[in-house]
């Protein structure tokens, strides 16, 4: 199974503020969970996947996280330098573009991201679903037996063709968004000024029937807190 591309970018500029107070003193993507820094389970599921570039975005404490992945060959880390202001998902994603760093369609991987695969790897799940002519992402969702420390109502419906909309008010979604997706530059067309979340972009893609997702076959674990950081250790170690 081919991969659509070699190059993922890799969210790691933001604060971490549900994670304090061990984001006090330290960017939430070198939390350790299970023996490793999150950004480094991010980073070596890329690596076994045949990922060759990681684009790794920084902003809050980045001289540690810069430091952390300076010397790492696979993938070969390249940095998207968001010190002056954070652009928040979207944004991120549009400075990676204009400056010639994101391929065309293009991995995106929140870095506190902890998962076990299924059969295929995520990456490889991503790309043997990808078709450029009808969809301008999409995203890997699994649904709420498959998401471990997760409360929330659910992000995301999905009709038989794997098209996406949002939760409705008041309802339960039966699928969540994993942090991970396959984006093509279609997406990033005409983008707002400034930061903005992916979210902008998503709801436009809604609008023209071009957001598509695909039901993960492994196990995602929620870590935004450090309570959740016990219970996951705990999942991965059986």
């Amino acid at each position: 199974m081919t991969l659509a591309c070699d190059t993922a970018m890799v969210m790691a500029a933001g604060f971490g503020k549900r994670m304090r107070p061990l984001t006090i003193s330290q960017p939430k993507p070198l939390v350790r969970v299970a023996g490793k820094p999150l950004i480094d389970h991010t980073l070596d599921k890329l690596a076994s996947a045949g990922i060759e570039r990681a684009v790794v975005n920084v902003h809050y404490l980045p001289d540690a996280l810069e430091a952390h992945v300076r010397d790492r060959q696979s993938p070969r880390v390249v940095i998207s330098d968001e010190r002056d202001e954070l652009l928040e998902t979207g944004g991120g994603l549009i400075k990676a573009q204009k400056a010639g760093l994101l391929s065309d369609p293009c991995f995106c991987v929140n870095s506190d991201n902890v998962w076990l695969d299924g059969p295929y790897d995520a990456f490889r799940e991503l790309s043997e679903s990808w078709s450029a002519d009808k969809m301008d992402a999409l995203l890997l969702l699994v649904p709420h037996t498959g998401a471990r420390n997760f409360r929330g109502k659910g992000d995301f419906q999905m009709d038989p063709q794997g098209r996406i909309s949002r939760r409705r008010s008041g309802r339960i979604a039966p699928f969540i968004f994993t942090g991970i997706q396959l984006v093509s530059h279609r997406l990033l067309r005409d983008p707002p000024e400034g930061a903005f979340s992916t979210n902008v972009l998503w709801d436009r893609a809604i609008e023209d029937g071009r957001l598509y997702g695909m039901m993960f076959t492994g196990e995602w674990f929620e870590v935004g807190t450090p309570e959740a950081i016990g219970p996951t250790e705990l999942a991965l170690q059986g």
